[in-house]
């Protein structure tokens, strides 16, 4: 398929109909895309080939674009775009028999690279453009293959086409040590190797985000931190247009991707919502996970995914695990030990870094239950795991004394999600007070117009019959003259799940100049009509001001409590843990080397001749050096 993206970017990329597992084990009902690109200018370049199987229908693109013919590969209907680029007069780009300069390699799996061998046969005096890693596996894939002109390039280096600049940007373990990306500055385009791309052909329409995330977490999920690496270093570049080697060029609203992206390799929940994967052998597990959902939804809980792990899409489980904030799994005792295709579901978890997640535990047994145990001990390398209090126990099948307990499990997820009755009177919840400690508050307040809130670092209970709060707020925030004049506040105690975002949000900006709860979704309405967190918040109060006190720089609020609320048991987030786990620290250059295999990274000048990777066992043989 040949489509022009902009006046020198071309798309010369191939769809893939026949294959039904990617990688041998992602089942892709709608195929695969294989994309490359030519940027045409003084110079011309070619941006990565394509699997072997493509790889006639790839060159035969490449000849026809070059040669400015209508290749038969490409089908109707044409976009206007690519009408006008059809149409333009002859020699505006290529002329008959017209050569690539270079081709630029920038990730070496094969359904990117498979192609190179039968382009520098084709086209022989073209320069390939790559990495020193690069040009090693090409060496170890394509052991016959003499390269005819090189050009090793590094970290920083550019590369002139004319009007056109390619700059290379080092990208390793994203997915493979080798990978690069390319950033081409006068279209803005950043070639992004494996990075935002997803299943499917790209001539079928479907959307992007779920098979994106199935395609990130089944493939990339495991390698976070150099994700990260890569969103910083993306950060400081003007990106109009992103050209993935799978899936659609991305051209609009680049900030959901981006955004996405950094929510997935930070290992953040992206939904709210609770996900149920379970196996079951005689349908006693099932009735109970079904009881469970349903009693769930009746709660309120906004999303409840189930996941049968013998029978659906273990891919797709996966990916909901990591999409959701909570996770139950159900399975039985089976010979000693867990049944297998739960164990297989936690090993692909586990080994992807699954953390920072709630975990609930149904196990089932007829004389010796012991899964949930088990279960526990395979997630003690993971981080932030908070397994819930009222786990089950179920022995051979449901009775009322288990179902009892099923249903406490339910109230316990349910209060996860800040979900408040919808009937009665508002409530007095003693414990939501308890949840005061010097930590870090968002306040909310209405100014008669629009919704506002700040952060502040100064609650406290000055009483208790009556219940008594004080809350100190600097003069200088718009909020505290809103609450001088209407006397009516909510404040809502953070929970260390809270993302650096919400202090930027709700910290960084004045409530006379910004709308501060525009698109923050995670908001509902208290009894007295402000807002209050429903993620993020561990509680909230809604206070009315009974009197003040001048204390200077601040006023002291000295409120009556109305209604409060314990809505989830994530500790209360301190001003230690924000300075320690959510601030952004100073960027700390790591020196060391890195696992070409599993992607362990050693820190330090030199490695050791006979050290051995203690997550793949692989020699130094296989480390390469960072930085």
């Amino acid at each position: 398929m040949i489509q022009k993206l902009t006046d020198a970017i071309v798309y010369v990329g191939v769809n893939d109909h026949d294959v039904d597992l990617f990688e041998g084990q992602y089942v892709v009902p709608n195929g695969m895309a294989y994309n490359s690109y030519v940027i045409l200018d003084s110079k011309i370049a070619v941006m990565d080939t394509v699997a072997e199987s493509k790889t006639g229908e790839w060159l035969g693109n490449i000849a026809a674009l070059l040669q400015q013919e209508r290749p038969a590969a490409v089908k109707a209907p044409f976009s206007d775009l690519f009408a006008d680029f059809l149409n333009q007069s002859p020699g505006s780009f290529g002329t008959p028999g017209g050569q690539p300069d270079y081709l630029v390699v920038q990730h070496m799996e094969p359904d990117h690279s498979a192609s190179i061998q039968a382009f520098c046969e084709k086209y022989p005096d073209t320069t390939v453009v790559a990495n020193e890693q690069i040009f090693t596996m090409i060496g170890q894939f394509f052991p016959t293959l003499e390269i005819k002109n090189k050009l090793t390039v590094n970290e920083g280096d550019s590369l002139s086409l004319g009007s056109h600049v390619l700059n290379f940007v080092f990208a390793p373990m994203v997915h493979w040590p080798e990978v690069m990306m390319t950033y081409e500055s006068t279209d803005k385009a950043l070639f992004s190797a494996d990075g935002f791309g997803k299943f499917g052909a790209l001539d079928v329409d479907e959307e992007w985000d779920c098979e994106a995330r199935r395609y990130y977490i089944g493939i990339v999920g495991k390698y976070g931190q150099p994700v990260q690496d890569v969103l910083k270093k993306a950060s400081g570049l003007d990106i109009r247009m992103i050209c993935p080697l799978h899936g659609p060029v991305l051209t609009e609203n680049l900030g959901h991707y981006l955004g996405l992206y950094d929510t997935w390799s930070s290992y953040r929940p992206e939904s709210q919502g609770t996900v149920i994967c379970y196996t079951s052998v005689y349908g006693h597990t099932k009735d109970a996970v079904m009881k469970l959902r349903d009693a769930l939804i009746q709660r309120g809980v906004p999303e409840v995914p189930v996941h049968d792990l013998a029978r659906d899409d273990m891919a797709e489980a996966v990916e909901d695990a990591f999409r959701y904030d909570t996770l139950v799994l159900a399975t039985t005792t089976y010979n000693g030990e867990i049944f297998p295709f739960m164990r297989d579901y936690i090993d692909h978890l586990t080994e992807r870094n699954f953390q920072n997640r709630r975990v609930a535990l149904i196990e089932n047994g007829t004389w010796a239950p012991a899964a949930n145990a088990i279960m526990k001990g395979k997630f003690a390398g993971c981080d932030k795991i908070r397994f819930a209090k009222n786990n089950v126990t179920i022995k051979s099948a449901l009775n009322d004394q288990t179902t009892e307990k099923l249903m406490a499990l339910a109230d316990e997820l349910a209060l996860g999600y800040g979900m408040l009755p919808q009937t009665g009177a508002p409530a007095v919840e003693q414990a939501a007070l308890f949840k005061i400690g010097y930590g870090l508050y968002v306040v909310t307040c209405n100014d008669g117009v629009r919704d506002n809130g700040l952060i502040v670092n100064t609650v406290s209970q000055v009483s208790d019959n009556p219940n008594r709060i004080a809350v100190n707020i600097n003069k200088k925030n718009y909020s505290c003259d809103v609450i001088r004049r209407t006397g009516y506040l909510n404040v809502c105690t953070l929970n260390e799940d809270v993302p650096f975002s919400v202090f930027q949000r709700f910290g960084f900006q004045s409530g006379r100049d910004a709308n501060k709860f525009e698109g923050f979704e995670y908001c509902a309405r208290s009894a007295n009509g402000l807002p209050y967190l429903t993620r993020y918040a561990n509680g909230f109060m809604s206070l009315k001001v009974t009197g003040t006190v001048d204390m200077g720089t601040h006023w002291m609020f000295i409120c009556e409590v109305t209604q409060s609320a314990v809505l989830n048991t994530v500790p209360t987030v301190t001003y230690n843990y924000y300075q320690a786990n959510i601030k952004p620290q100073p960027e700390k250059k790591v020196k060391g080397w890195v696992c070409s295999v599993c992607g362990y990274v050693y820190e330090g000048e030199e490695l050791p001749p006979d050290f051995i990777c203690p997550l793949c066992k692989h020699g130094a043989a296989d480390f390469v050096k960072m930085g």
